[in-house]
């Protein structure tokens, strides 16, 4: 009985998958794949600005009580 449950889902998941699903074309898979990489490097580059601020926030008012 649990055979035929789990063929049954693994047949209608296939089914899905192959009628159902509207897969990307390349050219949308390049494109997402750009603007997410811009992305990142942008959010990376904000990380970074932020880290290298507070580093220095912090080395002066650290050196006020030395």
């Amino acid at each position: 009985m649990a055979k035929t449950k789990v063929g049954k889902y693994i047949q209608e998941s296939y089914e899905e998958l192959v009628n159902k699903v509207s897969w990307p074309t390349w050219k949308e898979l390049q494109n997402s794949s750009i603007v997410v990489s811009i992305a990142s490097l942008i959010i990376a580059l904000v990380v970074f600005l932020m880290d290298i601020s507070f580093k220095n926030v912090l080395e002066v008012f650290y050196s006020l009580f030395m």
